[in-house]
């Protein structure tokens, strides 16, 4: 009995010794490979397995009504009354603090200032050199930008100038929206406006939602007139 003990020993041993081998020519052996092997799906493959959930693709489409993390849905029509809406009622949602106007200047230096020039007067290096031309100044009277007019802009895009929605975020186009507006405050030679305290943000948080509010209201009857004029 003992020696049966002992011959069952040095076996584990040995065993355990030879499947702990570094050779890589010669791989340990696998007892149940699938536990260790997942089986291989090409990008949007069908496959059988599928089929009672995606009708067989291997891709699965997001569950309806779903947007990406960190990012809300704008819901302004990019028309020409989508502009004028969002000119006139639009107003930015994030308290002007430090922090967000130096994280705006930074956005704006690398998105923007390339053609709108660092000063937002029309004169980016990109129109010094005359690649582009006709891009106005930011205190243009004749565009009388506002925060909601700068917003809707840079979230559609408008003639050469492609939309910049996917490069940031809502935050940060609201964050580069205060630095635009704080250009044109000092191209009228206004005094730059003083920064929102950390302890204001809270109390002046209820306001803002119930201007956010108000400017949902407007939405909704901008898409019934839409949908009643069609």
């Amino acid at each position: 009995m003992k020696n049966s003990l002992k011959i069952t020993a040095i076996l584990t041993v040995l065993l355990a010794i030879v499947s702990c081998q570094s050779n890589e020519r010669k791989p340990g052996y696998q007892y149940m490979p699938n536990m260790y092997e997942s089986v291989p799906y090409d990008t949007y493959g069908e496959y059988e397995i599928f089929e009672p959930v995606t009708g067989g693709s291997e891709a699965m489409k997001p569950a309806e009504g779903s947007v990406m993390r960190g990012w809300l849905p704008y819901e302004i029509d990019d028309n020409r009354e989508g502009y004028d809406f969002a000119k006139a009622n639009l107003t930015n949602p994030i308290p002007y603090t430090e922090e967000n106007f130096e994280k705006g200047k930074a956005l704006y230096d690398i998105y923007c200032a390339i053609c709108h020039g660092s000063k937002g007067n029309g004169q980016g290096t990109l129109v010094e050199r005359e690649k582009i031309l006709g891009v106005p100044a930011y205190n243009d009277a004749g565009r009388a930008i506002t925060a909601g007019s700068v917003y809707h802009v840079m979230y559609y895009g408008i003639n050469s100038m492609g939309s910049y929605a996917s490069q940031m975020s809502e935050k940060e186009l609201w964050q580069v929206d205060h630095y635009v507006m704080s250009l044109k405050a000092k191209l009228d030679g206004e005094e730059p406006a003083a920064f929102v305290e950390e302890v204001q943000v809270a109390e002046t948080a209820a306001m803002q939602d119930m201007d956010a509010g108000e400017a949902q209201e407007g939405i909704d009857h901008q898409e019934e007139a839409h949908s009643t004029d069609h």
